[in-house]
């Protein structure tokens, strides 16, 4: 498989898991809204070193079960319970949540690196996801588990998580008016978004039944 298209699987796999608005890019836009895009760009730079990292830990633990079919098995059957569970609140609970405050009050662009790789370290959805993405790719035959190939796609990852922050630490401040930055809004998308994953997970397993 070519590394540039395994680049863009990266890129695009990961850019779906980041465009719902949620902590990290609505943070990062609010950042750029009161201190300036340059503070947001930091704070995104933060994020993307530990989704670099995720990924790359999610890549090596799907490489050890590529190799355990009858794992393989059983967690495709426990992430599609989960993503349907997923799903469920998000469309179904979670659309009455209140919209939660983003305290943006640290200043200096060191700390904002660091706000970013605390609060992305924070959210560990990317390490399944992501474990779970690779998995698929590999059982298509797009993507195999060699060295390269993994950097590539890790690398892709991270660049896809950035061009999204850094689409709404630029774009911000003309949609945050619009209906599909509430709450309820972002609920619908994660909802959605889980609940494709959650299709697609079923399908392969009927594949291989």
């Amino acid at each position: 498989m070519s590394i540039t298209v395994v680049f863009f699987l990266g890129l695009f796999v990961s850019l779906i898991g980041v465009i719902p608005p949620g902590l990290l890019n609505m943070t990062a836009a609010k950042i750029s809204l009161k201190e300036g895009p340059g503070r947001g760009i930091t704070f995104s730079s933060g994020v993307c070193l530990i989704v670099f990292v995720q990924t790359y830990v999610a890549a090596i633990f799907s490489r050890y079960l590529s190799n355990r079919s009858d794992i393989v098995e059983i967690l495709q059957r426990v992430a599609f319970v989960i993503f349907v569970l997923i799903t469920i609140y998000f469309l179904v609970i979670a659309r009455n949540q209140k919209e939660a405050k983003v305290e943006t009050d640290i200043k200096s662009k060191q700390s904002r690196f660091f706000h970013g790789m605390f609060l992305s370290a924070l959210n560990v959805f990317p390490i399944p996801y992501q474990a779970y993405m690779t998995i698929t790719l590999a059982s298509f035959g797009w993507m195999d588990f060699e060295r390269t190939t993994i950097v590539t796609y890790v690398t892709g990852a991270a660049m896809g998580t950035f061009v999204m922050l850094y689409f709404y630490i630029f774009f911000f401040d003309k949609i945050k008016d619009r209906s599909f930055t509430s709450q309820k809004s972002m609920n619908y998308s994660i909802g959605i978004i889980t609940g494709i994953v959650a299709l697609i997970t079923f399908i392969n397993i009927l594949r291989e039944l």
